[in-house]
């Protein structure tokens, strides 16, 4: 049924495009088949110009491949339970979208039509946000709320006098396209084990981590120190418990609360930590480690990586501050085990072809307030949901049928 439904939308597509002149045939004639769908150089060119026009970071043009393609997919996995927003949910979702820039949905409208883009294609972003956020909720609503006992334990980390440090185990097992299937496997076996010497034992034979030798332990952490990703996450396990497979850029991770404990000390909460990256070619060849660890003889702060990257391509180092919750939770990982001017080699990027040199530039705290009770529950259940959402979009990334042509 799902290959007669496909052959009959290219058909109509063809038909339709066989009727055009040769310059608008060519503009919406698929570029990239995701599944049984098709995203046209048109469609890709639209987003491509209102991403422009949002100042989104990054390249315009690879961010709206990546976003086309991920909003495929989540249509599809929303379509496939029988989830659809409708007219009305999408016209609401259209002008909740225009008032974060203080505009009406038509002021908004029209000044993308200024910019070239047309409302389908600012109607098309939204509905896929719709019906993925409709479709987490089903599906992972009742996972992500958090136990009183989590809210108290949060509660206690965040008022002055009080605080919360966690001594946890981590395993970070590489995860190329090829071998992902294999290795969520492996994965969702290893988050079954209650022992902490089993789970030790994991760690020394799959890690691809510094800690490896360790058995994944590490030494006490505040749980404000975690990435926010992983700090609702780790609250809700038992010792000896393990968090469900994590999938970050290229590898799965997951973690193993060994021991929780509430302190006299209040540690600070940070609004902003700053980093820098620093590319190398090569991945973890020993050439490349060797000119990681000729770099780190040479460097004592962030600002020495300018030197190192002098005469290079701007993009082999990048240098930014972000706040917590909005840093890749694989830099994060590796950014808690940090202070300034500590450095690890432990990632890679481009399917493990770049080593990543990062460096801790430093951390910016914030003074906190007394935190309402209420707001830490639904702040903690969308962490997890946002968790969730990420590890299933992953999951669906690794299974889809991508073409480009």
């Amino acid at each position: 049924m799902r290959l007669l439904t496909y052959i009959t939308a290219t058909l109509a597509l063809c038909i339709t495009v066989l009727t055009l002149p040769s310059p608008a045939r060519a503009q919406f004639s698929p570029v990239i088949l995701v599944n049984d769908s098709a995203i046209s150089g048109y469609e890709l060119e639209q987003r491509t110009r209102m991403l422009t026009l949002l100042n989104a970071p990054g390249n315009p043009t690879v961010l709206a491949r990546e976003q086309l393609i991920d909003d495929r997919l989540r249509v599809e996995a929303a379509s496939a339970a029988g989830i659809r927003p409708t007219d009305e949910e999408i016209t609401e979702g259209m002008t909740e979208f225009a008032g974060r820039a203080n505009l009406s949905r038509e002021e908004f409208t029209a000044a993308l039509a200024g910019s070239g883009v047309d409302e389908q294609t600012f109607r098309a972003f939204v509905q896929a946000g719709l019906a993925w956020r409709q479709l987490v909720q089903a599906r992972f609503g009742s996972r992500s709320a958090a136990s009183e006992g989590e809210i108290d334990r949060a509660l206690s980390s965040s008022r002055t006098g009080g605080g919360v440090r966690v001594l946890i185990s981590e395993l970070i097992m590489p995860a190329p396209p090829q071998q992902a299937a294999a290795v969520r496997e492996r994965a969702n076996r290893i988050s079954q084990i209650r022992s902490t010497d089993a789970f030790s034992a994991e760690a020394r034979r799959y890690s691809a981590t510094a800690s490896r030798g360790r058995g994944g332990r590490l030494d006490w952490q505040n749980l404000s120190d975690l990435p926010p990703q992983l700090q609702p996450l780790i609250l809700a396990l038992a010792p000896g418990e393990v968090t469900d497979p994590l999938p970050i850029s290229n590898a799965v991770a997951l973690f193993q609360l060994r021991a929780i404990e509430e302190t006299g000390y209040k540690a600070p909460e940070y609004a902003a930590i700053e980093y820098a990256a620093y590319y190398i070619p090569g991945g973890r060849t020993e050439a490349a480690l060797a000119t990681a660890r000729n770099i780190q003889t040479r460097v004592d702060t962030c600002d020495d990586l300018y030197g190192v990257a002098k005469g290079q391509p701007a993009e082999v180092l990048d240098r930014g501050s972000l706040p917590p919750a909005e840093i890749p939770t694989d830099i994060a990982v590796e950014l808690m085990k940090l202070d300034a001017g500590e450095v690890s080699t432990a990632l890679t990027r481009s399917n493990g072809q770049t080593l990543v040199f990062l460096m801790l530039c430093g951390r910016t705290p914030v003074l906190t307030e007394e935190v309402n009770r209420e707001q830490l529950t639904m702040g903690l259940r969308n962490q997890r949901l946002n968790s969730y959402a990420n590890g299933y979009l992953a999951q669906l990334r690794a299974e889809a049928r991508i073409r480009t042509r």
